[in-house]
């Protein structure tokens, strides 16, 4: 396992979105998810930024490396202080889309990992926890 503890990046631009996800890879290689499973956090890093920038235009991402119940791999926190999800449920749901999207989104990141779980207060925020293990 690498000795790495924990990366975080603020989201508030594309700027800052592109260099998430090049911290997220890098992560990933130096705990040595392969090629195809570094592709798959990423991209779910990316949609989670991709959700903070677009609803509530600022946040942060956190990586960490984890360890659950004897098994090794990385945390993904995404956390904002924007509007919040107002039907936690739909917005859970295949298709469903507030902002004009395909809606794959939340439910395409909860398919590409081992662990989600999201938090969404209405005026007080989101918080998304994602896990790959290795």
């Amino acid at each position: 396992m690498a000795q790495i503890d924990c990366v975080g990046q603020v989201i508030a631009s594309e700027a800052h979105l592109k260099v998430t996800l090049f911290k997220t890879q890098r992560f990933c290689q130096q705990l040595g998810f392969n090629a195809v499973i570094s592709s798959k956090v990423t991209t779910a890093a990316s949609e989670l930024a991709r959700n903070i920038l677009k609803y509530a235009g600022r946040g942060q991402l956190c990586l960490h490396v984890c360890s659950i119940d004897g098994k090794q791999g990385l945390e993904i926190i995404a956390s904002d202080t924007g509007p919040g999800i107002k039907d936690l449920e739909s917005a859970m749901a295949d298709n469903y889309s507030s902002g004009g999207t395909l809606g794959m989104g939340l439910p395409g990141v909860a398919r590409l990992m081992d662990y989600f779980h999201i938090h969404s207060e209405v005026g007080k925020g989101t918080k998304v926890t994602i896990r790959k293990f290795l």
